[in-house]
């Protein structure tokens, strides 16, 4: 007579329930939890707007300038997620988005029309990234002093160029696209070209081995290169990266201002950091949400937008930004605390 065994009470017995969470079901959580928060927060913006200055606030064309407004700091935002997410810091942003729009604005290069002040912008920025990548990843300098280094440099560059002066665009193919004509369905191109940015952003982030390398390295640096990952070419990567949406954002503020101005971009860089980590990427790097830092963009440009339709002061503007960084860093350590 065969004898039937019962398997081990907890082994074989056990079969795993479709319905048990998972480590990975518990990520998804806390990143509905943060985007869900980053909603309410806009959400509760726009009821303030709509209650204090309903008329204006509410108009489309208003709500136009907000979403084109944010377009060019969300660009520039969206290259900056990927360095913070890699554990890398770019303080150079803003005098990067100048020097790209004051060189693509001169008499020379608006000779060449829509292509030439196009081309000159991506590829000057895309240069200035380069060069902080090489000091960066193969030059063994700390991210915060090489960039610093070039935020004075491409500054000072800039104002060498125009001599302090504002450099008019005059190409007609290029002032259109700042115009209602141009709009797609209500929607401005710049608006679009920040989207498709937005999203060619979180598809390599989220679905590439470029975006898996980079949380890698921010993760821990060595443990990658253990892992077989060249860390110095994936960092001198992501600042090409940061210095082509550079020059993306120089084109979008030359098309949104007609002009190139050596002041272009001013604190760029503090509004892309900011929006980064109140969207929920880590400074320290090894993660990042494109997600998030579109949702903060969009929270720093209403504050702006409903501060400026009430006649507030800057300073208090400054003031309320500092405040939601500092609850957003300490909401970030708290989380990570209990993970």
């Amino acid at each position: 007579m065969t004898q039937h065994v019962s398997p081990p009470r907890g082994s074989a017995d056990k079969v795993p329930s479709v319905s048990e969470p998972s480590a990975w079901r518990g990520v998804f959580a806390h990143a509905d939890v943060r985007t869900l928060s980053l909603l309410g927060v806009l959400a509760v913006l726009v009821l303030i707007g709509g209650i204090t200055k309903p008329d204006e606030f509410l108009d489309t064309r208003n709500l136009q300038l907000v979403l084109t407004q944010a377009s060019v700091i969300g660009v520039v935002t969206v290259g900056m997620t990927f360095v913070i997410t890699s554990g890398g810091i770019d303080l150079s942003v803003g005098a990067i988005v100048a020097l790209s729009s004051v060189w693509a604005t001169t008499v020379a290069t608006q000779e060449y029309g829509f292509a030439g002040i196009l081309f000159t912008a991506v590829i000057v920025g895309v240069g200035c990234g380069l060069v902080n990548g090489l000091l960066i990843a193969y030059g063994a300098m700390v991210p915060f002093i090489a960039t610093l280094a070039m935020l004075a440099s491409a500054r000072g560059l800039a104002l060498q160029i125009t001599d302090g002066s504002t450099q008019v665009v005059t190409v007609s193919s290029v002032l259109d696209l700042g115009e209602r004509d141009a709009y797609i369905l209500g929607i401005p191109p710049l608006v679009l070209v920040f989207a498709v940015v937005t999203i060619i952003g979180w598809l390599v982030l989220n679905r590439t081995t470029f975006g898996r390398r980079t949380v890698a390295v921010g993760g821990n640096a060595e443990a990658a290169r253990l892992a077989g990952i060249d860390v110095r070419r994936q960092r001198l990567y992501l600042y090409l990266l940061s210095g082509l949406c550079c020059g993306i954002a120089a084109f979008l503020l030359i098309v949104l201002s007609g002009s190139g101005q050596n002041t272009n971009g001013n604190l760029y860089e503090l509004d892309a950091i900011a929006a980064a980590i109140i969207g929920g990427t880590l400074l320290s790097g090894g993660r990042g949400t494109i997600t998030g830092s579109v949702l903060g963009v969009l929270i720093f440009t209403t504050i702006t937008n409903i501060f400026a339709l009430n006649n507030l002061q800057s300073d208090v503007q400054q003031i309320a930004k500092g405040a939601i960084i500092v609850a957003a860093v300490l909401v970030q350590r708290r989380t990570a605390s209990t993970t």
